[in-house]
């Protein structure tokens, strides 16, 4: 007779246990709306895009810090401000612990994360971000340069004076021309389109250019100009710094 098999002990499987990925560290970013040392703007009252940003924050009603940026004094070359602003220009906001540049990607960061002034359909969006980088593709370069020279701080002939002069005049033409079809250059209702393409229209008597052959921008600037928290550069961003 063949011996019975022996029977083989059942080792007990022990259960690996599952490795814990430790988390990445994340940038915080705050949420609630009324926290007053949320946001620090880094900025000068000179600057376009400066007020650019400080016009959004006002109109938002939201309270922000604010830092003068002397650059005149080169504070903007530092290496304390170049860890805030690689690109050694102002502006730059503070959320949270997130620095952001860049006017107009700040104006998208601050629409999606108040909820203001953004476009309220998927169309609408698409056409806010056109608007934003339209603006300054085509409007803000040849019109705040004819500012700067104007004021001293940029140095080019009559030649390159007469360029600029005409494709801001082109620019100004293409939202007059949008604005006759509606009160608003993207939406039903104003959105940053507005704001950032007021924050550099309203320098055009700096620049030398007169808006009188332009009414429907006329009448929109006055909207603008009329809505609750509007403020002027002076208004908005002193030249000192002011914290909250």
């Amino acid at each position: 007779m063949a011996k019975p098999a022996k029977k083989v002990a059942k080792k007990a499987i022990a259960k690996k246990k599952p490795v814990k990925s430790k988390p990445k560290k994340s940038v915080k970013v705050a949420t609630a709306s009324g926290d007053k040392q949320r946001f620090t703007l880094h900025g000068t009252m000179t600057s376009g895009p400066s007020y650019t940003v400080g016009l959004m924050l006002s109109l938002c009603r939201h309270p922000f810090s604010y830092i003068h940026v002397n650059l005149r004094e080169g504070q903007h070359k530092q290496p304390d401000y170049l860890v805030k602003n690689r690109y050694g220009q102002v502006p730059a906001l503070r959320d949270g612990q997130l620095f952001l540049v860049q006017s107009a990607a700040i104006l998208e960061h601050l629409s999606e994360s108040l909820h203001k002034f953004d476009g309220k359909t998927p169309v609408e969006k698409v056409r806010v971000r056109e608007w934003l980088f339209w603006q300054w593709d085509k409007l803000s370069v040849p019109l705040l340069r004819l500012r700067a020279r104007n004021r001293g701080f940029r140095q080019f002939g009559d030649e390159v004076r007469t360029m600029y002069d005409t494709e801001a005049k082109a620019a100004l033409a293409v939202i007059e021309h949008e604005l006759a079809k509606s009160e608003w250059i993207a939406g039903r209702k104003p959105t940053i389109a507005d704001i950032g393409s007021y924050a550099i229209v309203r320098y055009a008597p700096e620049a030398m250019i007169d808006l009188t052959p332009y009414p429907n921008i006329t009448a929109w600037k006055k909207r603008i100009e009329a809505m609750p928290g509007f403020g002027t550069p002076e208004q908005i961003l002193p030249m000192e710094s002011r914290l909250l």
